[in-house]
């Protein structure tokens, strides 16, 4: 194996998975970094991808060219599109996965990758050169070289288990923790701070009554994550939903004083969205029941992961638990639940492109950054993959903007605002969400992706060969008219059978289109109002957006900016007009006075030329 690359990617979780593909494909001699190969993806939490606001982002992988919608497609053992019953900018795609066989997927395609090697150990420090970086040192002596590192840590920096009084040191169960690059950035002046997350107990399926518990099917027929999945051929799985009850809750309550996110044991803040079943009985105590789901991890159904009852109480209590639970009463736990503690670094301190300001050539994405869930953190690593490549060969960053994607959404959040828990994207974070839907990322990203070097011929064809036909029937609707009115209108009309299906009409379906293309067009025609009206919000949007601040702009030195205002730029260096104004603190006032003073300042530079 080589030692010196163009990126060296820290870590093999779903962020340097999807970091280290994106890199490669581009063309970049790239290291792959774990500590083992065979939990390269491994799903150490929820066996799923997707749901409210994720599955966007998993589409918007997928339209650039990264490998987590093609890997759920493979490998998902159950398929739901939740929201349905509402429009289409809030619905989402959720999978239940056979975690083994996705690992393996993910695995298998970086294993075949070009331009990619992968090679075992544990980080421990960061190398740097004239002030960047230029390689990586393992605890082992091995060095690698690179003028760029990505760290994709996950929970590991600095990690330590609780469950009940018992603590130890890991980045999750049965993996040891990375102290020494914890080390390393608080010593090159990183700013490092602490996260908390959690997991649910596992059990053995076979003692589970099943026959006492509501049955939740899947989908049929399955909608695919990838552009390139035409249909799920696999049959599905299903998953099963029961309750907590008062007795659960007087158990828990009755043993607050030992669990450890209440004795402070625990003193960092876990996800908001997803709290332990513990906090849920005190945050929600008028709450006589919570709901729990229990979600097969594999095709096979040999485990099922408790969704909903996350905790870290000690043992005897999750197993006093489980006996108080309808279908449960009888179930062996395959491995007990327990809370994560670890270390991040603020993403208030990354550029645009998610590398350090302090140190060029250090490139951070997924927890590091403060967010939660394999999705996000698969969408920072292919954003920071990509920047890496294009730092290295001295081009503009990859940028996208709120109005572009979910990526783009989550990306100015991290920015813009401190973060006191780990961030979890929605469909509630996206001002333009009605623009942003799951079926019409391929339209956004497609081309961004093909120009970037991440789509290949063949799904590059396969996004020709949908335009082309959605420009067909399109026309054909504009075109046609019944009764005084083209069939466009007609499908407008919420009580005409073309609005419920556009096969109803004879020569769309002798058409023969795949679903993809009659759900894109038929959302087009039915929301073409509100999206020409969410455009022009965009183009008043972009005006902010398009004014770009000077990296090194001294906002000390803006005549007419309260104090504050020039603390938080200095603190957060946003990248555009429209950016600083998201800051929190930074008033409509303040903004006027930046757009004043970069005009007279751009005036000024073109008087002196």
């Amino acid at each position: 194996m080589r030692r010196d690359y163009d990126i060296v990617v820290v870590g093999g979780g779903h962020a340097g998975a999807e970091a280290a593909w994106a890199a490669s494909q581009m063309g970049a001699r790239t290291l792959l970094l774990t500590l083992s190969r065979d939990t390269i993806a491994k799903m150490s939490c929820n066996p799923a991808i997707g749901g409210i606001g994720k599955g966007q982002l998993v589409r918007e992988i997928d339209a650039l060219g990264g490998l987590m919608g093609r890997a759920i497609d493979a490998t998902g053992i159950q398929f739901r599109v939740l929201n349905r019953s509402k429009g289409p900018a809030v619905q989402s795609p959720r999978a239940q996965a056979d975690k083994y066989a996705y690992k393996d997927w993910i695995r298998a395609a970086l294993e075949r990758a070009d331009n990619l090697d992968i090679a075992e150990g544990m980080a421990a420090e960061i190398l740097l050169a004239d002030g960047r970086v230029s390689g990586l040192a393992c605890t082992d002596g091995r060095v690698f070289r690179a003028p760029a590192v990505i760290l994709t840590t996950g929970t590991f920096l600095g990690g330590i288990l609780h469950c009940g009084p018992e603590k130890w040191p890991g980045g999750r169960l049965g993996e040891p923790a990375c102290n020494e690059l914890s080390d390393c950035l608080r010593r090159l002046g990183l700013t490092v701070r602490r996260l908390k997350t959690g997991t649910p107990v596992r059990l053995d399926a076979r003692t589970v009554d099943l026959d006492k518990l509501e049955v939740q099917p899947g989908d049929e027929p399955p909608m695919p994550f990838s552009f390139l999945t035409d249909s799920i051929q696999q049959p599905q799985v299903p998953c099963w939903i029961t309750y907590t009850n008062e007795a659960v809750h007087k158990l828990l309550r009755d043993n607050l004083h030992r669990a450890p996110m209440f004795t402070g044991q625990i003193e960092s803040v876990g996800p908001r969205y997803c709290p332990s079943i513990e906090t849920k009985i005190v945050r929600f105590a008028d709450k006589s029941r919570h709901q729990i789901f229990l979600e097969p991890e594999d095709r096979a159904v040999t485990t099922i992961y408790c969704n909903g009852i996350s905790t870290s109480v000690p043992k005897d209590v999750q197993e006093e638990m489980l006996r108080l639970i309808p279908g449960t009463e009888k179930a062996r736990i395959v491995h007990y639940a327990y809370a994560i503690e670890y270390d991040y670094c603020p993403a208030t301190q990354l550029k645009i492109n998610l590398e350090s300001r302090r140190i060029p050539g250090l490139f951070m994405a997924g927890q590091i950054n403060g967010t939660t869930g394999y999705e996000e953190a698969a969408a920072l690593g292919l954003t920071a993959g990509i920047n890496a490549v294009l730092s290295v060969r001295g081009q503009e960053p990859f940028v996208l903007g709120r109005d572009q994607a979910y990526i783009g959404v989550m990306l100015d959040d991290l920015l813009t605002r401190e973060i006191d828990e780990p961030y979890r994207m929605f469909t509630s974070r996206a001002e333009y969400r009605l623009t942003l839907r799951s079926d019409n990322a391929d339209v956004r990203l497609t081309p961004l992706g093909r120009r970037l070097g991440l789509v290949d011929d063949a799904r590059w064809q396969a996004f020709q060969d949908k335009q082309k036909q959605m420009e067909e029937l399109t026309a054909y609707l504009r075109s046609v008219r019944v009764s005084g009115k083209t069939l466009w209108e007609w499908l407008q009309q919420p009580d005409h059978p073309l609005s419920e299906d556009l096969n109803s009409n004879e020569p769309v379906r002798q058409m023969n289109l795949p679903r993809q293309v009659l759900e894109a067009v038929s959302i087009a025609a039915k929301y073409e109002g509100y999206l020409q009206r969410q455009q022009r919000q965009i183009e008043r949007f972009r005006r902010l957006e398009n004014v770009r601040l000077p990296e090194g702009l001294d906002y000390f030195q803006v005549p007419h900016l309260r104090y504050e205002a020039k603390e938080k730029l200095t603190a957060f260096r946003p990248y555009t007009l429209g950016q600083a104004s998201r800051i929190g603190g930074i008033t409509p006032a303040d903004i006027d006075v930046l757009a004043i003073y970069l005009r007279k300042t751009v005036s000024s530079a073109d008087e002196k030329r």
